[in-house]
């Protein structure tokens, strides 16, 4: 993955319901290019791809669904528990996922763009390649809270989602720059808007 890129590169990572979503639409108005590893992940395992296939070998035809896509739920109870099966997953998904993301950024013109990658501080050594790291921060209360009522969970499952990723520390740790994300939108608006100059600056300095 050393093949010049045109594009500067930020990772934009943060930890669930920190407000990941909201910051990546901010600089897609701005024109910017944002590739999700979300979005990879079901790309890369849909119907008829090699992924696909994988899973199938690996899990046997009861995880799909009647349409013959990977059943999502049962794929969940499958590994949920099972960490044997989650590592088997993982190993299937992940560098598919990296090479979905690398593909985009190779072919991507704008002066930068982001990938938007949840795990990030998890997997930070496949991915030294990005030029830069953005944390979007919260507060543990308010990833709870945002939690609980964007899915319609009780605090104990919400709370274990949240222990089961890198901790908050983990995550700043790695940040080259962090956008603190308690709700404020005008506040979040100025944050991107501050950033996409700098980002805009270190491409053209980087040429």
């Amino acid at each position: 993955m050393n093949a010049k890129r045109h594009s500067y590169v930020v990772a934009l990572t943060g930890g669930i319901a920190a407000g990941k979503s909201a910051v990546s639409r901010r600089f897609e108005s701005l024109g910017i290019h944002v590739y999700d590893a979300d979005v990879a992940a079901r790309e890369v395992i849909a119907a008829g791809t090699e992924g696909w296939h994988a899973v199938i070998e690996r899990f046997g035809a009861e995880v799909l669904d009647a349409s013959g896509q990977l059943d999502r739920a049962a794929m969940r109870q499958r590994v949920f528990g099972d960490d044997e099966a989650r590592r088997a997953l993982e190993t299937i998904i992940h560098p598919r996922v990296r090479a979905w993301l690398h593909e985009r950024v190779m072919a991507d013109r704008g002066p930068y763009c982001l990938l938007a990658i949840p795990l990030l501080a998890e997997n930070l050594g496949h991915y030294r390649w990005v030029d830069r790291v953005l944390v979007v921060d919260a507060p543990e209360a308010v990833q709870l809270d945002r939690l609980v009522r964007r899915d319609g969970i009780d605090e104990a499952l919400a709370r274990r989602m949240i222990e089961r990723q890198a901790s908050r520390t983990e995550r700043l740790t790695i940040a080259h720059d962090v956008i603190e994300n308690s709700g404020d939108e005008a506040e979040l608006d100025r944050a991107v808007a501050h950033l996409h100059a700098r980002y805009l600056a270190l491409a053209e300095a980087r040429g």
